[in-house]
């Protein structure tokens, strides 16, 4: 019975040591080491290869080494197998670390100040209390609803949108295609945390963008796919948005040349938001694969009926 691992191999070898102490009964290998295939029960991996079940006959579970599994082609997956997305305190705590920044950030005029520090230009714009900033979160799973947490601390009047009703203290939620202009139009800074499913593909787009305030800012920390690139562009230019900070592209990275690269209302950063922190994953998986052998639900498996 074998754990094999096909993402970053210095990472890997964290994991590797890890597991060492954690969970020594269970054999770790690196891919390309795979030692004798019939013999791998576990496979962590941002990608599986192509040929899953044919070269892991007796695969048990397989593990996406990110908080998303919208990178997989499940067509290529046996429907039989357990597919299990990273939950765990790492990237909750960078995801809520980098949306609480961009909030902070528009919220308190960086960008317009970093500009004008860049001009030489000493001008100062009235500081207005948070209280007057609404902030609003496109998905209310695990990590949604820790962003909500942190943001709504500073008292920025706070809410939700999710597919289904949800109810969360401190949040006004929203929910189905029915609250989404609602929604939409009491937010000043919106924050993408969605999945990428056939559905929210292209959601970051002119009919979205028309329903929020004018000025309003946008922060997509969820997908590249979510985005639809030029009515980004035609709704800051057009004055309809008085920001976006970009975490997630598509295709990543941007190619040279790109209007985001320089654009004055766009911060642009390299997917970096939050990142699997091997010593907190490591904890997820040991108590995922207990489970598993116990019998039990595993935390973060995939419904695939849903794609997440």
């Amino acid at each position: 019975m074998t754990f094999l691992y096909r993402a970053d191999p210095v990472r890997g070898a964290v994991w590797a040591e890890l597991l060492a102490r954690k969970m020594p009964d269970l054999p770790f290998r690196i891919w390309p080491d795979i030692g004798d295939p019939r013999e791998v029960r576990y496979l962590a991996a941002w990608q599986p290869p192509e040929d899953l079940a044919a070269r892991f006959p007796n695969l048990e579970v397989l593990f996406s080494t990110g908080a998303g599994t919208d990178q997989f082609d499940f067509s290529v997956i046996p429907g039989s197998l357990p597919v299990v997305r990273m939950v765990e305190s790492g990237i909750i705590n960078g995801m809520v670390e980098y949306a609480t920044l961009g909030v902070l950030s528009a919220h308190r005029d960086w960008r317009t100040y970093s500009g004008q520090q860049r001009e030489g230009d000493w001008k100062v714009h009235r500081v207005h209390p948070a209280s007057s900033r609404r902030v609003g979160v496109l998905g209310l799973g695990v990590l949604g609803r820790a962003v909500l947490d942190s943001v709504r601390r500073f008292g920025f009047p706070c809410a939700g949108w999710s597919r289904s009703p949800r109810q969360i203290d401190g949040v006004e939620c929203h929910a189905g295609a029915d609250g989404l202009g609602q929604f939409l139009a009491r937010t000043d800074i919106l924050i993408c945390l969605l999945p990428l499913t056939d559905s929210t593909r292209g959601i970051l787009s002119k009919p979205l963008f028309d329903q929020l305030p004018q000025g309003a800012t946008v922060i997509n920390v969820g997908r590249g796919g979510h985005l639809m690139q030029e009515d980004l562009l035609q709704a800051l230019d057009q004055g309809q948005l008085g920001g976006a900070v970009l975490d997630v592209c598509e295709p990543e990275p941007l190619p040279p040349g790109h209007p985001f690269w320089t654009h004055p209302k766009v911060v642009l950063t390299p997917h970096i938001a939050s990142m699997t922190q091997p010593e907190t994953a490591v904890d997820a998986v040991v108590d995922n694969i207990r489970r598993h052998r116990e019998g039990l639900p595993m935390t973060g498996l995939v419904d695939r009926a849903s794609g997440y």
